[in-house]
């Protein structure tokens, strides 16, 4: 289960992104983008992820360790959550990223690089 929820959680945010991205002057972008809410998705995800293994990762955040978390991301369900929360993340900033430009009236095309960037630094850092 755990393979599907890792495509999914990248699935659910694309769409958000694309919209301010590429149409970041479209009246529904603004409204859309305007909501916090579009993060929920990705966390829907990271629920339904970690759910299986909530225990032992309740736990192991409680009182974290560092061997304690290396253990937990020998589990796939975690690597997903986690996966789905740094994206969910990311979009939060993306959305603060996108509306400050609006209200300071930065050009799209100045602004498109930046985001894309935002969305690859953290997909990239889950990389490593």
């Amino acid at each position: 289960m755990a393979g599907p929820l890792f495509q999914l959680a990248f699935l659910v945010v694309v769409p958000f992104w694309a919209l301010m991205i590429v149409a970041p002057g479209w009246r529904r972008t603004g409204r859309i983008a305007a909501s916090p809410y579009i993060v929920l998705p990705a966390l829907v995800v990271w629920a339904v992820a970690v759910a299986p293994v909530l225990p032992d990762f309740a736990a192991e955040m409680l009182d974290p360790d560092l061997a304690g978390v290396r253990a937990l991301f020998a589990d796939d369900d975690v690597v997903a959550a986690v996966w789905a929360q740094v994206l969910a993340w990311d979009l939060f900033v993306g959305r603060w990223i996108y509306l400050d430009s609006r209200e300071r009236r930065i050009h799209p095309l100045v602004m498109a690089p930046v985001l894309v960037l935002t969305l690859r630094s953290g997909t990239a850092a889950s990389q490593d």
